[in-house]
C-alpha cells in the first residue's frame, strides 16, 4: 500500500499559472500607480500585494501538503480563492473610486481578454524552475497589452477578468479535491489501513488460523468475562465487523508444568522409586 498520496505538481495547474500572472501584474500595478496621494500610508500597497501573493503561494503549499493531509490541501486551496476574491474587490474599488465602471463581458475588450487561452503546459518530469519560468513569462506576454498598459483602469479591468477566471478554476479544483477524498480517503485512513495490513501479515507469519466466518487471519485474544475469562482464544482480525472465533489448541508436545501428577485410585500419594528404596 502506498502510504503517502500524490503531492506537488502545482506548476502544471492552470490556476497556479493564472494566479502567478495576477501576482506579477498586481506588483506592477501597485509600484506604478499607487503613490503618496492615493495611498499615503502604503497600506493599500501591502494589502493588495499580500493578497496576490497569498493567492499564488497557497496553491503551491496546498499541493505540497497533499501527501499527508487532504484536509489541509482543501483548506489552503480555499484560502487561495478567498485571497484572490479580496484582491478582486480592491480592483473593483479602484475603478469605483475613480467613477469608472468595470467592463461588461460582451464588450470587445472583455471578450479579447476572456478568449485568450493558456498554451498547453509542457512541463514534464525533471523540468525545473528555469523551464517553469520560461513558460510562465510566455503566458504573461499573452496579456501584456493590457497588463503592461500605462492606463491603470485598463489594467484593473483586465485583472478583474483574470482573477475571475482564477476563482472559477480554484472552485473546480476544490470540488475535485473533495471528490478525491470521498473516493480514496485521506492520510489517517491510509495509516490505519497500512498498519492493519502489516499486523495481519505478522499474524499470518506467526501461524494464525483463518477465520471460519470470513477467511481473514485471526489474532490471539484473551477472554475477559464469562466462564472462560482469562483463557486465550482466536478472534477475527476484522472484529467487530466479523465476530468469528476459534479455540486455541494446546500443543500436545509441550509439557504442562502447571498440571499436578495423576493421583492413584487408592488415594495414596505417589512416591518416587528412590524414596521407596531408601525406606
Amino acid at each position: 500500500m502506498n502510504l503517502f498520496g500524490k503531492y506537488g505538481g502545482y506548476r502544471k495547474l492552470d490556476s497556479f499559472t493564472i494566479a502567478s500572472i495576477v501576482q506579477l501584474a498586481t506588483w506592477r500595478f501597485c509600484t506604478t500607480f499607487l503613490n503618496r496621494r492615493n495611498d499615503p500610508c502604503g497600506r493599500q500597497f501591502d494589502q493588495m500585494t499580500q493578497a496576490a501573493r497569498s493567492g499564488r503561494v497557497n496553491i503551491a503549499e496546498g499541493s505540497e501538503r497533499a501527501s499527508t493531509s487532504a484536509e489541509t490541501e482543501m483548506k489552503l486551496t480555499d484560502v487561495a480563492r478567498a485571497s484572490l476574491a479580496e484582491l478582486k474587490n480592491d480592483y473593483e474599488f479602484w475603478l469605483l473610486s475613480r467613477r469608472k465602471l468595470p467592463w461588461k463581458v460582451p464588450t470587445p475588450e472583455a471578450r479579447a481578454v476572456l478568449d485568450l487561452r493558456l498554451d498547453p503546459n509542457p512541463l514534464g518530469e525533471g523540468d525545473g524552475l528555469h523551464e517553469a519560468s520560461v513558460y510562465l513569462l510566455a503566458q504573461y506576454d499573452k496579456f501584456a497589452r493590457w497588463l503592461d498598459s500605462d492606463d491603470p483602469d485598463l489594467v484593473a479591468n483586465a485583472l478583474l477578468l483574470l482573477i475571475g477566471r482564477a476563482l472559477n478554476m480554484l472552485g473546480r479544483l476544490k470540488e475535485a479535491q473533495g471528490e478525491a477524498f470521498r473516493q480514496e480517503g485521506g492520510f489517517r485512513e491510509r495509516l490505519t489501513a497500512a498498519r492493519l495490513e502489516t499486523r495481519d501479515q505478522q499474524q499470518v507469519e506467526a501461524g494464525a488460523p483463518a477465520c471460519p466466518e470470513c477467511g481473514k487471519p485471526m489474532r490471539q485474544r484473551q477472554a475477559k468475562v464469562g466462564s472462560h475469562a482469562g483463557h486465550p482464544f482466536w478472534g477475527c482480525a476484522r472484529y467487530p465487523a466479523c465476530k468469528g472465533t476459534r479455540e486455541v489448541e494446546e500443543d500436545a508436545t509441550t509439557p504442562d508444568f502447571h498440571r499436578c501428577p495423576p493421583t492413584p485410585h487408592d488415594g495414596s500419594r505417589p512416591q518416587s522409586s528412590q524414596s521407596s528404596q531408601s525406606r
